[in-house]
């Protein structure tokens, strides 16, 4: 794939996932996730090559500063990821990420254990992650789940499941349960507007 259709395909990941997203020219410009995964990738490729790892260390240092994002040159990332606002987001060095996943802000992709050892999370591809979520050790997230908004991940879960508490357990997610909305839209009619 080309750098040109690599970055279409971001700008068009990032306003699929975010209805404030006003278009792809104000999204390259100010999308601080979109930036991070773009040096991101630069960094991944530098870290192949050992000769490289400390300029790709001090690159992705300054994408934090100017992003607070902080993604390691060795985390493995795959298409069409998104991080929407960004702040405080934090991906190990080990950690590995499916396709079209999309991470919220101040969410932790981290380690439990200082050996040099396969220490983060594996997700797999479709995964969400609320904000404020941590996933913490080699815990894999089966494709297709969702993690609640402040949650904290310690063990596995499979495919299609919704995690939510500290620590969070999982359950199958409900696909009709989803689309219906959360509360009824009638409910926030005031009838006193139409007197």
């Amino acid at each position: 794939m080309t750098f040109f259709a690599r970055l279409r395909e971001d700008l068009q990941a990032a306003g699929s996932h975010d209805p404030a997203a006003r278009g792809s020219v104000e999204n390259l410009f100010v999308y601080s996730g979109l930036h991070a995964i773009w040096v991101h990738r630069l960094t991944h490729r530098m870290w192949q090559n050992p000769a490289l790892r400390f300029p790709a260390r001090v690159l992705s240092q300054l994408a934090r500063a100017f992003t607070g994002i902080e993604i390691h040159p060795g985390a493995t990332i795959g298409r069409r990821f998104f991080i929407d606002h960004g702040m405080g987001v934090v991906i190990g060095e080990t950690a590995e990420i499916g396709e079209d996943v999309m991470l919220y802000q101040g969410v932790t992709l981290g380690g439990r254990s200082l050996a040099k050892i396969k220490r983060h999370p594996t997700l797999g591809d479709r995964v969400t992650i609320g904000a404020g979520a941590k996933v913490l050790g080699p815990v894999t997230i089966g494709s297709d789940s969702a993690v609640g908004a402040n949650a904290v991940v310690v063990k596995d879960a499979p495919p299609e499941s919704i995690l939510t508490g500290i620590p969070a357990s999982w359950r199958h997610r409900d696909a009709k349960r989803e689309s219906a909305p959360a509360v009824d839209p009638a409910e926030y009619i005031d009838p006193a507007m139409y007197i």
